[in-house]
């Protein structure tokens, strides 16, 4: 059993988690951490981390990126693994991280969902045969209309992974109103749609002479990025201190 603190428990990823978990044999919530203690969660919540005094193997977290100095503090002090999911991080943040990564073992990524990040490693495989080949790549993202990062982190992960396998040969393009000419072949359209009430959604097209192959994912809640963290905390309860991501977790479920 993995005994699990819930960082930002009170917000909406954190109760996600909290409904899943509850569900789950093999983990369990033994406190959150939240600015406020206004709910019912069935397990303590210390509105200030360094109170917690709960023993654990994991933390995930799902707060806010003001909050993320005084995690990585309470981490290192009690040697505790942190799946991080908070976005929006500073440069100093991100270097925080990658300090605090040399003391105990810290997971990042830029989408938690577990099918996200099988993609990401079968667009590898696609882009040898297809980039090679001569195609065309595109991608398409959509997101709900309150989304207001554009192109989206998951986008540039899945362009980065192609990109990379192709010896990062290509060329980004986010707009191309501005210019009259012919599509160079180097090149990876990144475009985002705003709209509705769209959670996520991430097209790669390869578009070649006559055919069109389209690698699809869609998440119709959030629930997909609860589960994927999750599985990420039960991962690396007991890992040695570094740096890790969804790509780890996949393989070891491989």
């Amino acid at each position: 059993m993995v005994k699990m603190i819930m960082h930002g428990c009170n917000g909406h990823m954190g109760q996600v988690i909290t409904d899943l978990v509850a569900k789950d044999p093999n983990m369990e919530i033994v406190a959150g951490i939240d600015v406020v203690d206004n709910r019912d969660n069935g397990y303590p919540v210390f509105t200030n981390i360094f109170d917690c005094n709960v023993e654990a193997d994991v933390i995930i977290d799902f707060a806010a990126a003001v909050a993320v100095d005084n995690l990585l503090r309470f981490s290192k002090e009690r040697k505790l693994p942190v799946v991080l999911c908070t976005t929006g991080l500073t440069n100093e943040q991100l270097e925080a991280v990658s300090e605090t990564s040399k003391e105990v073992a810290i997971l990042k990524s830029a989408n938690m969902s577990l099918g996200i990040n099988t993609l990401l490693k079968l667009l590898k495989d696609a882009a040898k045969v297809f980039g090679k080949a001569g195609y065309d790549i595109e991608v398409v993202e959509q997101h709900h209309r309150l989304k207001k990062d554009a192109p989206s982190g998951t986008a540039l992960a899945l362009a980065d992974s192609v990109n990379e396998a192709l010896g990062n040969e290509y060329e980004y393009v986010y707009d191309r109103s501005k210019r009259s000419e012919q599509r160079p072949d180097k090149e990876i359209g990144i475009s985002a749609v705003r709209g509705g009430t769209i959670v996520g959604v991430h097209d790669v097209i390869f578009a070649g002479t006559d055919e069109v192959i389209t690698f699809n994912h869609t998440a119709y809640s959030k629930s997909v990025f609860a589960k994927g963290a999750i599985e990420a905390g039960k991962f690396l309860a007991g890992k040695p201190a570094g740096m890790y991501d969804m790509a780890d977790v996949i393989e070891a479920q491989a």
